[in-house]
């Protein structure tokens, strides 16, 4: 090869090697253009503030929630008020998703994943196991404002000298619409869950500071009252001694309810033959709560309604001093506006259907024979409930 023609060849080779340099910068500058790029948020242009709807779906359901009338609500549970709390930090977390790697899957790895696209029929066990959970998000007039379908967490196993290693949810493989590059994002978006019942706000009733309960319905018959706030549970009616510890667990059990879901179609002879247990407290209210085993599992349809207003003035206590009266009027009045406020929204649960465990009814669902205290046995010796031979040397 002469001069001539190595002079050529060499031209001709950085001029490929500069296009080829140029087809590279072009491509890095689309890369680093796209949301794929490692540390880019995928919904930084997302406004959390705007958005009035959420829809997540699964294989197995989906659940809408919605903005009505200034509030969040469950649209699947008729719209029952959802947990604000849980949608804001949702939509916080959303707003600062970043993507810390990037995986070239193939689609035939993608149920490996989790990141099949849902489908409404369902499916088999192993075809809906394979789904992951759509994502979409909505603006006021129900144009989308993102989408996202959330697969597989990713896992991180804790140092530990237990043989069990605790194990953190720390990130999630997701895919983007329209993307076929699988992103690991740095959150694992664990409350973004289809299921509508883990939505719903969940305060519940408080029957406090209860006088009586009295139950009836499904064979049983009994009422429990108390002379004063803090005195001695008796049965109000009949013969028998009454079980102290039986009674305080059947009131702090009606005191402390709390629901899995809100039922939605239930028919009247699902609550036929229910249980019914009214209380009335010494703040003028009476609960009047319904129960009925569901036809199926464990758990309970529940109701509840509530009457009565509380006592708008104080009354002196025994022996009250002149300086503490206006302490203590001061004190009724804020626990006036606060119970009134608590009164108001129990009030409006009377329009729904409770789902109830019926594990946490069991101390209420005792009939009047379990609730008698057992007579000590003789030669027992000591207080009432003392094992035999405790103090060998009493006579």
């Amino acid at each position: 090869m002469n001069r001539k023609s190595f002079l050529i060849l060499l031209g001709l080779v950085a001029v490929l090697g500069g296009a080829g340099l140029l087809l590279f910068w072009n491509d890095l500058s689309a890369w680093r253009k796209s949301d794929a790029k490692i540390g880019a948020k995928l919904f930084e242009k997302v406004a959390v503030s705007e958005i009035a709807q959420i829809k997540l779906t699964d294989g197995k359901g989906s659940v809408q929630l919605v903005i009505k009338d200034k509030r969040w609500v469950v649209e699947q549970r008729n719209g029952y008020g959802a947990n604000t709390q849980d949608i804001g930090d949702l939509l916080i977390k959303l707003s600062e998703l970043k993507v810390v790697q990037t995986e070239a899957v193939g689609a035939t790895l993608l149920p490996r994943l989790n990141l099949v696209e849902p489908d409404a029929k369902g499916g088999d066990a192993k075809a809906i196991e394979a789904m992951g959970t759509q994502l979409e998000l909505f603006d006021a007039t129900g144009k989308s404002a993102a989408s996202i379908l959330l697969g597989k967490k990713v896992i991180k196993i804790e140092d530990s000298p237990l043989p069990i290693k605790p194990q953190t949810p720390v990130g999630r493989y997701v895919l983007m619409p329209g993307s076929a590059t699988v992103l690991v994002v740095s959150d694992a978006l664990v409350v973004a869950d289809a299921n509508a019942g883990r939505w719903l706000a969940k305060s519940f009733f408080k029957a406090e500071r209860i006088r009586s309960l009295a139950v009836s319905g499904e064979g049983a018959q009994w009422k429990i009252s108390r002379p004063e706030e803090y005195g001695q549970w008796k049965f109000a009616e009949g013969g028998g001694e009454l079980d102290a510890s039986a009674a305080v667990g059947a009131v702090n059990a009606l005191t402390g309810l709390s629901f899995s879901d809100v039922a939605v179609d239930v028919k009247a002879e699902a609550l036929a033959k229910a249980r019914s247990f009214v209380a009335e407290t010494y703040d003028n209210l009476v609960y009047t709560v319904k129960v009925a085993k569901r036809a199926e599992g464990d758990d309970y349809y529940l109701s509840v309604a509530i009457s009565g207003e509380p006592p708008r003035e104080r009354k002196p206590e025994k022996g009250e001093k002149a300086e503490d009266k206006a302490r203590l009027d001061k004190q009724f009045a804020e626990t006036l506006v606060k119970l009134d406020e608590r009164v108001k929204a129990e009030k409006e649960l009377g329009t729904w259907t409770f789902v109830v465990a019926g594990k946490t009814l069991e101390p209420l669902l005792k009939d009047r024979a379990a609730l008698i205290a057992k007579p000590r046995q003789p030669g027992a010796g000591g207080p009432p409930g003392m094992p035999p031979g405790m103090f060998p040397g009493m006579r």
